[in-house]
């Protein structure tokens, strides 16, 4: 079969690949009908997160049909129709049972390794490092998928692959990334990062009741997408992100900050972003905090920081002092996808949403290397692609 498989760095190539097989009783195989590039798979592009191997087949954000099902599985059949969530989960283990599917403790099958990098091992995830268990990807025409009785989301006639794809990651991560903020009706709730899990997190605080949305971002386009979702806008490169929360507050700073950003923050006008950047090339440091510098500092006190964005490793100069007089509270991880699978399925059903606003590009899958370096560029306003076998 074809897929883009992972070479280096900046280094990804359509080439033919063994087809996958069922290795499992609860597997599944299915042929992939659509995927899509995340913004987290530009830090693999760019080499950023330890454990890839050359040969790796990438992407986590996929859906197609059942071909092919394990005798174990009673939940699948073949023709069905399904989303793969980016988190592989087992459904039985003390952390799927209380609904922390992110940190499931048996879908991550190289245990050792995780274990030694993260205290404790976190959940399988597809096509993103061996640290998660070297599953290969979903920008494939087809996948594996371990655990498949319970890692899906079974799609019901009458919706599209652009309205539901996107269930697999962007959209309950911008959604948990909104949970997690406990937003109330006279909330201000400020997003840094106006990609695609920003969009998603726009409209869902936006739903979920806040009184104003503020996006923070640079590029004209991603500001506009966020305008139309319903979102005050700032453009950092225009004006001063911090005096500007605080006059649409009345001085007092936004309750909820949503970092969409993670460890490549781009901000390049600051001291902290500069000392940060050299830092990262003398590899001293591997992530670029700015983000979380600025939500600690602009936070209301006793305010929430959600932070979907992805993190790799190590960042300095963050001032805990600040974010622990302050009395706030930080919520984060993976996106515990199938806790909210359902609920989201039902809102796009109803018409209250279709997450298919933010696809901006389309291509096949063989056009899939030079995507990736036009998503890295943001060439031709590209905000999301979208790639069919």
């Amino acid at each position: 079969m074809k897929a883009l498989v992972w070479h280096g760095k900046k280094d990804i190539r359509y080439e033919t690949v063994p087809d996958p097989e069922i290795e499992e009783p609860r597997d599944a195989i299915i042929k992939v009908t659509a995927c899509a590039i995340c913004g987290s798979d530009l830090h693999l592009f760019h080499n950023m997160i330890p454990g890839m191997e050359p040969g790796d087949v990438v992407g986590h954000e996929f859906m197609g049909e059942v071909i092919e099902v394990g005798p174990e599985n009673k939940a699948l059949r073949k023709g069905d129709r399904i989303v793969v969530p980016f988190t592989i989960i087992c459904g039985e283990c003390d952390q799927c049972r209380r609904g922390n599917f992110s940190v499931c403790e048996r879908s991550n099958r190289n245990k050792d390794v995780a274990d030694k990098i993260f205290g404790h091992r976190t959940a399988g995830l597809f096509g993103y490092t061996h640290l998660t268990g070297g599953y290969q990807g979903g920008q494939a025409e087809y996948v594996r998928i371990p655990f498949a009785d319970k890692t899906h989301v079974k799609i019901p006639d009458g919706l599209s692959d652009e309205q539901v794809l996107f269930l697999g990651d962007i959209f309950p991560t911008g959604w948990q990334a909104a949970i997690q903020c406990d937003i109330e009706p006279t909330d201000t709730v400020a997003i840094w990062g106006a990609g695609p899990v920003g969009q998603m997190a726009i409209r869902s605080a936006i739903l979920l009741g806040a009184k104003q949305v503020v996006a923070i971002d640079n590029l004209p386009e991603r500001l506009s997408m966020a305008a139309a979702g319903g979102a005050i806008t700032i453009n950092f490169d225009d004006e001063s992100v911090i005096e500007r929360l605080n006059e649409l507050t009345d001085g007092k700073g936004p309750e909820k900050c949503i970092d969409a950003v993670g460890m490549e923050a781009h901000a390049t006008a600051t001291l902290d972003s500069v000392y940060d950047r050299v830092k990262q090339a003398a590899m001293l440091e591997t992530d670029r905090p700015h983000v979380l510098r600025e939500m600690i500092y602009v936070c209301r006190p006793a305010g929430i920081l959600s932070i979907p964005g992805v993190y790799a490793g190590l960042i300095d100069k963050l001032p805990f002092g600040m974010l622990m007089n302050k009395g706030l509270t930080v919520r984060t991880g993976q996106t515990h996808v199938n806790r909210w699978t359902s609920e989201l399925l039902s809102l796009i059903a109803d018409g209250q949403i279709d997450p298919s606003f933010v696809i901006t590009h389309r291509g096949d899958l063989a056009d899939g290397p030079d995507m990736y370096r036009m998503f890295e560029n943001k060439q031709d306003s590209c905000i999301k692609v979208v790639l069919r076998p």
